[in-house]
C-alpha cells in the first residue's frame, strides 16, 4: 500500500510517516499543495492524507482538483478546525473521511485502514488466494463456498494478512489493529500466537498458509 502524505508541519509529518511505515505502508511525503497536485498527476497511490491548512494552495483546493482527476482515490483530511461547517466543507470538497488535530496515531491508522477496506472490492477467488473468498464489506470469508466461522479478532487478523499479502505482518501491527477496531469485544483474550494457530487451522484446505518468520512476524502465502 502506497500512501501520499501532504503536510507542511515537518515534525508532525515525520511522526505520521514513521508510524505508517511501522504499520506496513509505503509513504511519500510532500509539504505543499502545489507539489501534491503535481505528484498525484504523475504517480499512482492507494490513498492520500491531506492537511487542510496548507500554505499557498490550501487543502480544500487540492481535494477538489484531485477528486476531479482521480475520482476513485481514497482521501483522508487532517484539520485543526473541527466545527460542523469545516467538516462539511471538507467532505463536500471530496474527502472520504477526516481526523481532527490533535489526534492519537492509532485513530489515524484505524481510519486509514477502514478507508482502504471500503475502497478495495471484495476479493474474488484467484490464484493468489487459493480457494479463499474474502468479502470485506460483509465481513465474511469462505472456502469453496463454505463459510468460515471467524471471531472479530480472527477476521481482523485475516484482513490484515491479506492487505499485506506477501509482506511480513508484525505482532505490533496485529495488536494495534485489534485495539483500534470498534468491533473488538471488550472481553476478548488470548495471545497473537493463539489466534494465529486458530486461523491456520481454519485456513486448511484453502491453498493458503501462515508462515512464522522468526523474530519478525507472520506471512500469508500459498501453502506448499
Amino acid at each position: 500500500m502506497r500512501l501520499l502524505l501532504v503536510e507542511d508541519d515537518v515534525m508532525l509529518a515525520s511522526g505520521i510517516k514513521l508510524g505508517l511505515n511501522d504499520a506496513g505502508y509505503a509513504v511519500d511525503w510532500v509539504g505543499s499543495g502545489e507539489r501534491a497536485e503535481e505528484v498525484l498527476r504523475s504517480e499512482t497511490f492507494d490513498a492520500a492524507i491531506i492537511d487542510i491548512g496548507l500554505p499557498m494552495l490550501d487543502g480544500l483546493t487540492v481535494l477538489k482538483r484531485v477528486r476531479a482527476m482521480k475520482p476513485e482515490l481514497p482521501m483522508l483530511v487532517l484539520t485543526a478546525l473541527d466545527g460542523l461547517e469545516d467538516r462539511v466543507a471538507g467532505l463536500n470538497a471530496g474527502a472520504d473521511d477526516y481526523v481532527a488535530k490533535p489526534f492519537d496515531f492509532p485513530e489515524l491508522e484505524a481510519r486509514m485502514r477502514a478507508l482502504l477496506r471500503r475502497a478495495r472490492p471484495s476479493a474474488p477467488v484467484d490464484p493468489e488466494m487459493g480457494r479463499l473468498r474474502f468479502e470485506r464489506e460483509a465481513r465474511r470469508a469462505s472456502i469453496d463456498g463454505v463459510m468460515l466461522e471467524l471471531s472479530p479478532r480472527e477476521w481482523l487478523l485475516l484482513d490484515l494478512l491479506l492487505m499485506q499479502r506477501n509482506r511480513v505482518v508484525t505482532k505490533e501491527q496485529i495488536l494495534r489493529a485489534w485495539s483500534a477496531d470498534k468491533a473488538e469485544p471488550a472481553g476478548a483474550s488470548g495471545t497473537v500466537e493463539v489466534y494465529i494457530h486458530r486461523l491456520r487451522r481454519k485456513l486448511e484446505g484453502s491453498g493458503l498458509g501462515i508462515r512464522t518468520v522468526r523474530g519478525l512476524g507472520y506471512l500469508l502465502e500459498a501453502a506448499p
